[in-house]
């Protein structure tokens, strides 16, 4: 009699029924996943949503205790005010202030944007209270970006000004990369024009230095001069005299009681960098100049990092002799790296399915098998290109996970189905008994697999929101292989396995020892239940206290092969003591013949 009732849905044998509708889907399927894997989005690490924000205050000449009483303390307490604020963190010091505002990590979407926006207005409800000669407060809810590329420009015998005007000429075709989404130039020196006068020379003509800044105050300022109407246009005056450069300033006349004297005379101008500066950053021993690029969502960062490597090629080709362009940081080689693990260790899962299935279940089965892999990463990666859902760090692990699972549904299905074969039963019987009998257990187990991620998929935090792919990716693959496992798998079986002749008197295809050992411990596990049932709530009793000694971290260890040393000297120590220290560990690092390269960054951190 057959397994399978003729009133019940049975999916496989309809797949084998409508084979032409059957490999439809199937090639549609490979396609779907070809084009969705080569237009996907790439990258390092998820999105997520970078809940700090960044207010930056500077009071020249305050002290320290000053700033903490009369800017700190105020901007803190109107703060404490913000929807979904975590906490507030602030780094004071003589003159500045960086103040840190956290958003929970349970606010999602417009509660963050809202909550930065009312960030900007709380603190501008202040900014009468706040004193004044106080500069900002500014502003940064940016402070998530992190740059895929980081660019050095060097140069002997180039000032600061020469390299950031070369930086900023490659700042503009960058911009024009597709996925390029911002282009910033990091470590560039102010420039300012300098006025240098002694003591004696003021005293003998009673000058003073507020009388000379009044004097270019007035000389650079902008003032409307007006306009003449005619019968026909109107024309705007304009006077000249406007300060441009160095020379403008020697050329400055002051006048001193009935004498006019000329401020060259008494004063040396000259235009340079800020003295001392309050940043630099070097690059293999020279001082360097930064470009970091910024990429939009939704982009393939190995693509984009192509083009923008042709690109630096053709500006490092327009730039003068001496000039050199070199990458501190890589992010599409990193990505690419990750990529090819994730290709390696589909084809060791393969080539273990591959030998296990041979060996166990014979070539035939095992290639069923090998066939259905290709074809459920297809449809995930389809499905995952629909949702969205780049390929990364979390994803790609997500992925390397499911490899060791999704295999399983397919295996049962097709050993069920030769099972029945070696029995002598036909093909659809055989693909019919193999859905009715292990379809829903299959679905179950698949179900509880993937429940056990719903935690990480669901929540209410950064770390969550980090790591939300893997359920969605693990999630997916179970499912599409389960459906596989019902649908394609019995359809390839009926193609691929043979059909057997029973034989009177054969012997049953389970009577083997292996079968018996089987059946001696499920029988010992059933009569010995209580027991069993108190092992099991031990282990997982065991394996919940062990997690405290397992290591805890947001980020995943790096993989990059960099070493990151921090230099910190005693509180006060002028930049250019650091700069001097940094450069002695610099000069040690360079002479390693192990070393790629060295990037070094003074007076601040390095780029994100």
């Amino acid at each position: 009699m057959s397994a399978v009732s003729p009133s019940s849905f049975n999916i496989s044998t309809w797949a084998i029924r409508h084979p032409s509708l059957t490999r439809f889907l199937f090639v549609l399927l490979l396609l779907s996943g070809i084009f969705a894997v080569t237009h996907m989005g790439q990258k390092e690490d998820p999105d997520f949503t970078f809940r700090t924000m960044v207010v930056q205050a500077i009071w020249p000449g305050a002290s320290l205790q000053e700033m903490q009483d009369q800017v700190v303390d105020k901007i803190e307490r109107k703060l404490q005010e913000t929807p979904n604020l975590d906490f507030v963190k602030s780094f004071t010091r003589a003159g500045s202030t960086v103040i840190t505002v956290n958003i929970k990590g349970s606010a999602v979407g417009r509660d963050v944007t809202d909550a930065f926006y009312q960030v900007r207005k709380k603190v501008g409800d202040i900014a009468g209270d706040l004193p004044q000669g106080l500069l900002g407060p500014y502003f940064n809810d940016e402070f998530g970006d992190t740059y895929i590329s980081l660019y050095a420009f060097t140069g002997d015998g180039f000032s600061a000004p020469e390299l950031e005007k070369f930086a900023k000429t490659a700042r503009d075709v960058t911009l024009r990369v597709p996925g390029i989404e911002k282009v910033q130039v990091l470590g560039a020196q102010d420039e300012k024009i300098f006025v240098d006068i002694s003591t004696k020379a003021l005293a003998e003509r009673r000058l003073s230095i507020a009388d000379i800044g009044a004097a270019l105050a007035a000389q650079s300022g902008v003032d409307p001069s007006g306009h003449v109407e005619t019968a026909e246009r109107s024309v705007r005056l304009s006077v000249d005299g406007t300060i441009t450069t160095p020379d403008d300033i020697a050329n400055l006349r002051l006048r001193l009681g009935g004498a006019v004297i000329r401020l060259g005379d008494i004063a040396t101008v000259t235009r340079g960098t800020i003295d001392p500066p309050d940043r630099v950053h070097r690059y293999n021993g020279k001082n360097a100049v930064i470009l970091g690029m910024v990429m939009a969502k939704g982009f393939n960062v190995t693509t984009v990092g192509d083009d923008l490597h042709q690109v630096m090629n053709r500006v490092q080709s327009s730039l003068p002799i001496g000039v050199e362009v070199g990458q501190i940081s890589n992010q599409p080689e990193i990505v690419k790296h990750s990529i090819s693990e994730f290709v390696e260790a589909l084809g060791e899962a393969l080539a273990i399915v591959l030998v296990v299935s041979f060996i166990s279940i014979g070539w035939r089965a095992g290639l069923v098998v090998a066939i259905t892999i290709p074809l459920v990463l297809a449809a995930t990666f389809a499905v995952m290109f629909a949702m969205g859902i780049d390929l990364q760090r979390i994803s790609l692990g997500a992925l390397i996970i499911a490899l060791g699972l999704l295999v399983d549904d397919a295996m049962i299905a097709v050993e069920m189905m030769e099972r029945k074969l070696e029995e002598g039963s036909p093909k659809m019987e055989s693909a019919g008994f193999a859905y009715t009998s292990t379809a829903f257990p299959m679905l179950t187990g698949t179900l509880i697999t993937t429940a056990g991620f719903i935690p990480v998929g669901f929540a209410a935090s950064t770390a969550g929101e980090y790591v939300s792919s893997m359920f969605w990716v693990v999630g997916l693959a179970l499912t599409l292989s389960w459906f596989a496992a019902v649908y394609f798998t019995p359809w390839l079986g009926s193609l691929l396995l043979k059909e057997r002749k029973h034989i009177t008197g054969h012997h049953d295809i389970y009577d083997t020892r292996f079968y018996h050992g089987l059946w001696n411990v499920i029988g010992f596990a059933v009569r010995y239940r209580y027991a069993v049932l108190l092992l099991t709530v031990g282990a997982f009793g065991l394996a919940g206290f062990s997690m405290k000694f397992i290591p805890k971290s947001f980020f995943p260890a790096s993989t990059r092969l960099e070493v990151l040393v921090d230099l910190w000297l005693p509180e006060g120590t002028g930049i250019k003591e650091t700069e001097a220290q940094a450069k002695m560990m610099e000069k040690r690092v360079l002479a390693d013949p192990d070393q790629a390269f060295t990037a070094t960054f003074i007076g601040e951190g390095a780029p994100r």
